[in-house]
């Protein structure tokens, strides 16, 4: 199953923390003089091509204002930019570029010793699901634990962004062979979700990776049944009436159903193509 792909763009609180990055004309520490880029603008802008899925245009964009920001000697702005790329290049496969801006982001964030606040843990939780998107789960669980420090200065403990920070170490624990930490990873993502707005659809998503943990770890005939039950645990979560029906409940939709189809839930997996379809059609 994919992983939490939500962890990968910033909120509000993220770029506007430590100090606002929208003031202009400011110095850094060594007296260099520092052009802040205008963030606001160009988040504004980004979320519109992200509306659309339209990742050429969202690397152009993010393009352009990395060289304001790096022309203005705007690190806090770089730092913003680097984050919003590794989640782009996933979209877009590109792994090497995940990589790269990865390390770079870790680095300015180092740099601008941010350590202990909330973009800080944030940037490493984003490097540390863009190296395991790149097949480098051993240096991706490092970052895992820096996101996971960082977030517990921070954040209460029920907050929703650890739910995503859990699944995403459990994802590469499970790549990992370290199945019990894994495992607890996910029941204390499952432990959050119930009381965040639409979280029945992490929890679905949760249930389907605890499947193929439970396959890789016993084998598909020996973890038949508990594979059955957490299949039928993510059904129930995607039937919720009280879900609400957006864009992002479409994205588990169609994320899912290839997992359903997988373990053989043939009439679910063609229920979830479906939705999927006929809201397209409507949009």
């Amino acid at each position: 199953m994919a992983d939490n792909t939500k962890s990968n763009f910033l909120s509000k609180e993220d770029y506007e923390e430590p100090r606002c990055p929208l003031c202009m004309d400011a110095a850094d520490k060594d007296g260099v003089v520092v052009n802040r880029i205008d963030v606001g603008r160009m988040m504004s802008k980004l979320d519109e091509y992200l509306a659309y899925e339209d990742y050429d245009n969202a690397e152009r964009l993010l393009k352009f204002w990395l060289t304001e920001a790096q022309f203005g000697h705007d690190l806090q702005g770089e730092l913003i930019i680097r984050n919003e790329m590794m989640g782009i290049y996933r979209k877009m496969q590109n792994k090497e570029k995940v990589i790269e801006n990865a390390k770079i982001g870790v680095e300015i964030a180092e740099k601008l010793q941010f350590q202990g606040t909330e973009i800080y843990g944030t940037t490493y939780l984003n490097a540390a699901t863009g190296l395991y998107f790149a097949g480098m789960p051993e240096e991706s669980i490092r970052f895992f634990e820096k996101a996971k420090e960082a977030y517990e200065k921070r954040l209460d403990k029920d907050d929703v962004k650890f739910a995503g920070l859990y699944n995403n170490m459990a994802l590469t624990l499970t790549e990992l062979k370290r199945f019990d930490e894994a495992l607890d990873y996910f029941n204390k993502s499952l432990k959050i979700l119930p009381s965040v707005k639409n979280g029945k659809l992490d929890m679905a998503s949760t249930y389907l990776n605890i499947a193929t943990l439970y396959e890789k770890k016993d084998g598909l005939e020996n973890a038949e049944k508990i594979i059955a039950d957490n299949l039928d645990k993510a059904e129930e979560c995607l039937n919720d009436e009280s879900l609400i029906k957006d864009s992002y409940y479409y994205f588990v939709c169609d994320k899912c159903q290839s997992g359903f189809a997988y373990y053989g839930y043939f009439a679910f997996a063609d229920e979830l193509k479906k939705r999927v379809r006929e809201y397209y059609e409507r949009a």
